[in-house]
């Protein structure tokens, strides 16, 4: 197959039966479930792209071992000039989706990559794991799969470790081995877009203790399989907002979800992580896992950009970008744009070649994006909160702007600064608010806060890093030379 079409993978939804929960009711038929249609159809529009002559050279490219056209998500980096055509498979479905779908097909594909890539690190615990991730790998290149994934246990009680809790199962864990695979029971969060995914990955996160042996997994099977139950959040939009009315909020909703597993078989030939406290605690830091942190950048830069053009233009639409307080929030939100810009760039021309022979971005570059993304963002988002003001909560609906009977003073009283008409104004106010005020908005938030992890410990764990490599050549210097006989001090 190698790259899909919208409609194959719209067929794919179709074809195969999963337990969703929305609501309180079994979701039968996903590609028409209204909280899920749109979005399905806007994850169509990227797959469409691979076959875009606009875009099929820049974002797809031929795979040496089996010559069929793939996306660049697959395969794996040897050079600069790899890395940018990568760069631009983020960039084009980044901006295709304004930023705002965080867990788009790429994000997880090129993870995959990375762990294929970084064989060697399953092969030192068990040689079939290393066996099944490039297998995996291969699997999904060559039917250009779209995969969630759920790495967060539940929400329980965070002081206690997994074998701690109450019930066993409540995190996931392995219950028996079969001559088939292992049973698995218990839940993950945080499944992003696992209703419309093709598939689900688990890999652990640092952090298991003695005892947590069991928990320690990573295995990837099919989202329909058999005791796989996904249940969805509470929808950020009800699904049959006219686009008018919420521009955003009515396409790129991205419905997250719990994966609760009973009894779930998975396959021997899908494991790649099992009762192995060492592997568990060093897979994420050891197999390239953080290189998706590349696509995070460059989707956080173009979301960030949104809001900023958002922000501005909000601002010109009412006339106050010439005040003073205005200016220096909109610059704020500008160098913060500026700055993610120049730290990705640093990221790709200070790359390296790994052991491995993969060419990977700067990790100190793409790791402070991480760090300052979760609080650009949320700052941008007060920006338009405090410049759009009331203006923000009083827009009229799509039917109020047609009814003959208020369009008159909908023209008179809504519009904006000189040339600015009503409509205009009206849809810009919307979009706004979608990202400032509605749910949906404030999901984003939450997500450019946590999407990486808890930043504490991000940040904890960033400087650890950092300090493992530094060098203090500066201060060492300065003091050898306040030390030295040769410096003499003239008073």
């Amino acid at each position: 197959m190698a790259i899909r079409t919208g409609a194959e993978y719209m067929n794919g939804l179709k074809n195969r039966s999963r337990e969703v929960w929305l609501e309180g009711r079994r979701v039968t038929d996903v590609l028409n479930e209204p909280n899920l249609k749109q979005p399905i159809r806007e994850l169509a529009k990227l797959y469409d792209m691979q076959h875009d002559p606009e875009y099929q050279d820049k974002i797809t490219g031929i795979c040496e071992e089996t010559g069929e056209r793939v996306s660049n998500a697959f395969i794996i980096p040897r050079s600069y000039e790899d890395l940018m055509k990568r760069r631009a498979l983020y960039e084009a479905w980044a901006e295709a989706t304004f930023g705002l779908m965080g867990r788009s097909p790429d994000f997880l594909n090129v993870t995959v990559t990375s762990m294929a890539s970084n064989a060697k690190f399953f092969e030192k615990f068990n040689p079939d794991w290393a066996d099944n991730i490039r297998n995996y790998h291969k699997y999904i290149r060559d039917n250009d799969l779209f995969l969630t994934h759920a790495l967060i246990n539940p929400q329980n009680d965070r002081s206690k470790a997994a074998h701690e809790q109450k019930d066993q199962f409540t995190h996931l864990g392995a219950v028996k081995e079969t001559s088939d695979g292992i049973i698995v029971r218990g839940a993950k969060m945080l499944a992003t877009l696992a209703p419309i995914a093709d598939e689900v990955i688990i890999y652990p996160f640092p952090g298991f203790r003695p005892g947590d042996e069991r928990y320690t997994l990573s295995f990837a099977i099919p989202i329909d399989t058999p005791g796989l139950k996904i249940v969805c959040r509470e929808p950020a939009q009800s699904g049959k907002r006219p686009l008018f009315d919420h521009p955003a909020a009515s396409r790129f909703e991205e419905m997250d979800a719990v994966l609760v597993f009973n009894d779930v078989l998975v396959p021997w030939n899908r494991v790649f992580v099992y009762n192995s406290l060492e592997a568990g605690n060093s897979v994420y830091a050891q197999t390239g896992l953080s290189q998706n942190t590349h696509q995070n950048a460059v989707r956080g830069l173009t979301k960030l950009r949104f809001a900023q053009q958002v922000a501005s233009k909000v601002a010109d639409a009412i006339g106050v970008d010439g005040f003073l307080n205005v200016q220096t929030q909109l610059g704020e939100l500008v160098q913060s744009v500026e700055t993610i810009r120049a730290l990705l760039r640093t990221a790709e021309n200070e790359y390296a070649i790994n052991e491995n022979g993969e060419a990977v971005p700067s990790f100190f570059s793409l790791e402070t994006i991480r760090g300052i993304l979760p609080k650009a963002y949320p700052r941008a988002i007060e920006i338009i909160q405090t410049i759009g003001a009331g203006g923000l909560l009083l827009s009229p609906t799509t039917h109020d702007v047609h009814h003959p009977e208020l369009r008159e003073d909908i023209d008179k009283y809504y519009g904006g600064r000189e040339g600015v008409e009503a409509v205009d104004r009206i849809q810009l106010f919307k979009l706004a608010w979608d990202l400032s005020g509605e749910a949906f908005g404030q999901r984003l938030v939450q997500y450019e806060r946590y999407y990486s992890g808890d930043p504490v410990r991000k940040l904890g764990m960033f400087y650890g890093n950092y300090k493992k490599t530094a060098t203090f050549d500066l201060v060492d210097r300065a003091l050898k030379e306040a030390a030295s006989e040769d410096l003499i001090i003239e008073n």
